[in-house]
């Protein structure tokens, strides 16, 4: 049995929220700057990332679980667009 996380929810937020520590922003202030939100499950695989892989609600994602950091992320089956960047809640 795995040790890490099995369910993460992803947030998409527009750059200008890019680089604001998580830990500062009041969550319901992420949750608004959010312009799409999924949440992914373990899918039991690793990703080209070297990550696991997690899946759901049209989102596809590597994520280091230790650092909740998104190593690689496909919405929709593509990449993210420009302006956008990924959170982990």
């Amino acid at each position: 049995m795995s040790t890490h996380p099995q369910r993460f929810e992803i947030l998409l937020v527009p750059e200008h929220v890019e680089g604001r520590d998580p830990a500062h922003l009041a969550e319901d202030a992420v949750r608004a700057a959010a312009i799409r939100s999924a949440v992914v499950e373990a899918t039991g695989e690793t990703g080209v990332s070297g990550y696991p892989r997690y899946a759901g609600e049209g989102v596809e994602a590597d994520i280091d679980p230790e650092t909740r950091t998104v190593e690689a992320l496909l919405v929709d089956g593509a990449e993210l667009d420009y302006g956008l960047s990924a959170r982990v809640r």
